[in-house]
């Protein structure tokens, strides 16, 4: 056997991938109870330990710590459980089709313990009973099936798998809170009826949990359109505002702007999600390959009715959100702009006011300089006056009065000299 280099980290869990969350073998008769629960992450990690304690009460082997799927044939019955991103889910299966009581009146659910069943984590998002059985010769009318099984309600159904089965629904919540699948077998392998019985019971599932934006979506429309008024009013008064107003409207415009933000924070995952759900939805429809059944709609036909309206009105509520949004984000830049402008203007207006401050202080220092040379040639004149006085004094022919008037222009005029370059050299210093 030739050797090869190290495995990537991650190459055998990839690899296997594609083959986790098979679906269950499934021979006619049956029943299927489904529980699809929706909860915190706290709430799915319980719920794994909820799946540990079941197979341990009937002796089996638990799964390994953090699987995001098991399945075990427990004795009473077959569970399969999986972890989703949002979700976990849990199939219930027993053989035979319910006696006389029928596959709904004695579903697969009542083989599981019921304290463990009503200590499960989160919230039902789905349930349903599903009765796989044999067609047999001729299948019933579907008005026959429905009163049947159904309460006499308007059923959705078709052939399915190239007429290899005929699925029948209602799509409602019955008086036990499950909704119920018929599917009559006519020629399907047991891989087969368990892709068709999980099928189905995903495009039920997925559908709930794309429609719960819908809830979300209708909840925001008191917003748009108290923003939308908002936004219209802050534009109309940026027409005709003052100085004066910019500070209350850019207050106004960046309040709108975080309350939409915030919305769309909030609402983002749920709306994007529910783009995934009805992607599913439609993904596992295409893979059912439904055929019509005369006076029947089919599942293509139901989903695109009921849920199509629905997903267009999340698509066209997150378009308005996030178009409002994009609209205020622009008449915040441009009354951030006029506000920066107008605050260059006030600071062009105060650097003038400086510069006239500026050359009346440097006049002023003109006027100063002039009186101090005066003072300061005053102060020197006096002093050869008295040195002259002093040597007149001492025997020297020397008129004080005649020097001291001498003194005076040579003094003042070197005084003037002198403060001129040193105003000179202030000037040229960098």
């Amino acid at each position: 056997m030739t050797a090869l280099p190290p495995n990537h980290p991650q190459r055998i869990e990839i690899n296997d991938e594609v083959h986790a969350r098979p679906p269950e073998r499934l021979s006619a008769p049956a029943r299927v109870t489904y529980l699809a629960l929706i909860g915190t992450p706290e709430q799915r990690e319980a719920s794994f330990r909820a799946i540990a304690s079941l197979a341990e009460r009937f002796g089996a082997t638990p799964p390994a710590p953090g699987a995001n799927h098991f399945s075990a044939d427990l004795g009473p019955f077959r569970v399969k459980w999986e972890r989703h991103s949002e979700f976990v889910r849990c199939k219930f299966i027993v053989p035979g089709d319910g006696g006389e009581a029928g596959p709904f009146a004695a579903p697969a659910l009542a083989a599981v313990p019921s304290d463990w069943v009503a200590a499960l984590p989160g919230e039902v998002i789905a349930a349903a009973h599903v009765a796989l059985l044999p067609a047999g010769g001729s299948p019933p009318h579907h008005r026959d099936i429905a009163a049947a099984y159904f309460g006499g309600n308007v059923l959705i159904g078709a052939a399915v798998s190239g007429q290899a089965a005929t699925a029948y629904t209602d799509f409602r919540i019955h008086a036990d809170g499950f909704s119920r699948v018929l599917i009559l077998n006519r020629d399907t392998t047991p891989w087969q009826a368990g892709r068709i019985t999980q099928r189905l019971l995903e495009i039920d599932t997925y559908r709930v949990l794309a429609m719960l934006a819908l809830p979300v979506a209708r909840g925001l429309a008191p917003l748009l359109a108290r923003g939308g008024q908002e936004l219209g009013d802050i534009t109309a008064a940026l027409v005709d505002a003052g100085e004066k107003d910019e500070p209350e409207l850019l207050d106004r415009l960046t309040r709108l702007s975080a309350e939409i933000d915030s919305a769309q924070a909030r609402t983002r995952f749920r709306f994007s999600a529910a783009e995934a759900y009805d992607e599913l939805v439609d993904r596992r429809i295409k893979e059912l390959r439904e055929e019509r059944i005369q006076g029947l709609q089919t599942f293509r036909e139901f989903t695109d009715r009921r849920m199509a309206p629905a997903m267009q009105t999340c698509r066209s509520v997150s378009a308005r959100i996030e178009s409002l949004s994009q609209r205020v984000a622009r008449a915040t830049q441009l009354l951030s702009t006029r506000v920066d402008v107008t605050r260059e203007r006030q600071n062009q207006a105060l650097l003038e006011s400086m510069n006239r401050r500026v050359k009346l202080q440097l006049r002023l220092q003109s006027t100063v300089e002039g009186l101090s040379v005066a003072a300061i040639t005053y102060y020197i004149a006096s002093l050869v006056g008295r040195v002259a006085e002093a040597l007149e004094v001492a025997g020297l022919h020397i008129n004080p009065s005649l020097a001291e008037g001498i003194a005076i222009p040579l003094i003042a005029g070197g005084m003037a000299i002198g403060i001129r370059r040193v105003r000179r050299l202030v000037h040229r210093a960098p």
